[in-house]
């Protein structure tokens, strides 16, 4: 039977805590769903790996200069790339040892954007790569960068549920708005897009909510602001050892539950 994987993207302006949101939903799916999971870090931070405990010795970024090094260098346009591989192969076989196996989630990290020259086929093939790759997880998340045309040029072609996290501000909400209507333009499809306030301090004020309903974004969950994060963000420990009851954990198990089951 045909292993169908559950896509879910985080997306949001920098500084709305999208990455944490990611990291969380990741470990409810650890504790709560099982099945194989691939966690995406799609923003040139890179700090997806930091949340979650784990270590990142290459990027698809890397990945894409080294190939585009040895074309300029060698003349490998014309022909194959090292050991004899066509560059499909090559990338292919870069992209699996690139890949962190984790104990119960898998990382990869996209890192940095192109610089100067042309990528166009590489990124092709990567997409390729990468969509394959994804269909062999039950679950994948993505923590994506600010914007959001790299989803259809780098990452994958579809997403299940699109999570546009913003901080408990009137600019945080126009840009979530913005993020969604640029959907239709992407060359991907995008099942369900909700809107996740994070860092709320108790209830929402009437004046934000007038907001939400301006932007017509579909509010699926508010997530707290919540002291206990700062010990792990002083520290650096991984978010993901939050202990269980905490109210920022809770509030984004909440949400995952809505969206996953």
């Amino acid at each position: 039977m045909k292993k169908l994987t559950t896509t879910i993207a985080v997306a949001g302006k920098g500084g709305t805590g999208k990455t944490t949101v990611a990291a969380l939903i990741i470990r409810y799916l650890m504790e709560e769903k099982g099945g194989s999971i691939l966690a995406i870090d799609a923003d040139p931070a890179t700090n997806l790996n930091l949340v979650l405990g784990m270590e990142v010795e290459q990027t698809i970024g890397d990945i894409r200069e080294d190939m585009l090094n040895l074309v300029q260098t060698s003349g490998a346009l014309a022909g194959s790339m090292p050991g004899g591989m066509s560059k499909h192969q090559y990338l292919d076989y870069q992209v699996k040892m690139a890949l962190e196996e984790g104990d119960q989630v898998d990382l990869l990290v996209m890192g940095r954007p192109e610089g100067p020259g042309c990528y166009c086929a590489a990124n092709q093939m990567l997409r390729v790569i990468v969509d394959r790759l994804n269909k062999q997880y039950d679950y994948v998340v993505i923590d994506n960068e600010a914007g959001m045309e790299h989803l259809s040029r780098r990452t994958t072609r579809d997403v299940d549920t699109l999570l546009l996290v913003s901080d408990p501000t009137r600019r945080g909400l126009l840009t979530a708005q913005r993020m969604r209507d640029m959907v239709p333009g992407l060359e991907i499809g995008v099942g369900s897009i909700y809107l996740v306030v994070n860092r709320l301090r108790g209830e929402m004020p009437p004046p934000l909510a007038e907001v939400v309903e301006e932007t017509g974004l579909n509010l699926l969950g508010t997530v707290p602001e919540d002291p206990a994060m700062a010990e792990f963000e002083f520290t650096g420990r991984p978010l993901v050892q939050l202990p269980a009851d905490t109210a920022v954990y809770q509030a984004v198990r909440k949400i995952a539950k809505s969206v996953i089951g």
